[in-house]
């Protein structure tokens, strides 16, 4: 099967650069299920995961969980703005066992005054991490959940995806409830909403994954703008 084209942060940083942030972070081995930090902790480390993958997830206010993210190799997340108390909006559960890089902001902070090229690509970074949230909640907030599960389609195929003879196949086994986390749905409407895409023949499955067959149907029904496929991902 095709090697599937990964899409972290060396999109935006240079080979330099990156190698920079490896210098200044420690390796911590990491288990299905922990977590690496918890809504409301302090915000005081970035995170870039080495090997296995990591969902950050919100909680609301009736106490269920949404997952925004999915993080895989080569992606670096957390929070560093310039508030000293700030504390994080998210919770990181480890999906797949693996190493994370682990950052210390005091470390990350001396090491972008010390070098400006880096600033600049790191700024560059966290536009991208905003422009990326502000896609996600537009897709959510605007088309509705036919328009919520498309537009999670196309992410699904931009981030995990692998052209075949058949479509795009999505390389990442996703139950329905797990996608209705990732659009504020029920199970029972994304079981309602994918039925009826498969029906059109516009998806398929096989042995559990989800095959795209008509990728311009997706885009149709959520009116996709054709970002670039650095911001239009998991």
């Amino acid at each position: 099967m095709p090697e599937i084209q990964r899409r972290g942060i060396d999109q935006v940083l240079s080979v330099e650069s990156l190698d920079k942030l490896k210098s200044i972070m420690y390796t911590k081995r990491v288990e299905k299920g922990a977590y690496l930090f918890w809504e409301g902790d302090a915000a005081d480390k970035l995170y870039f995961v080495i090997s296995g993958r990591v969902r950050t997830t919100k909680t609301s206010d009736s106490g269920r969980s949404f997952t925004m993210y999915l993080h895989q190799q080569g992606d670096l997340f957390g929070q560093l703005d310039p508030f000293q108390d700030s504390v994080h909006s998210f919770s990181a559960e480890v999906t797949e066992s693996g190493s994370i890089g682990i950052i210390q902001r005091k470390d990350a902070e001396v090491l972008l005054w010390q070098h400006g090229d880096l600033a600049i690509e790191f700024m560059k970074w966290m536009g991208l991490m905003h422009r990326l949230t502000q896609t996600k909640f537009r897709d959510l907030l605007m088309f509705g959940k036919p328009g919520a599960i498309c537009s999670l389609l196309i992410r699904l195929s931009n981030t995990y995806g692998v052209t075949t003879e058949h479509g795009i196949y999505i390389d990442l086994k996703i139950n329905n409830s797990e996608m209705a986390d990732m659009i504020g749905a029920t199970r029972e409407s994304v079981n309602r909403m994918l039925s009826d895409l498969k029906k059109e023949e516009v998806i398929e499955y096989q042995d559990g994954h989800v095959v795209i067959k008509k990728l311009e149907f997706l885009r149709n029904i959520c009116q996709c703008e054709h970002c670039p496929k650095e911001i239009c991902r998991m």
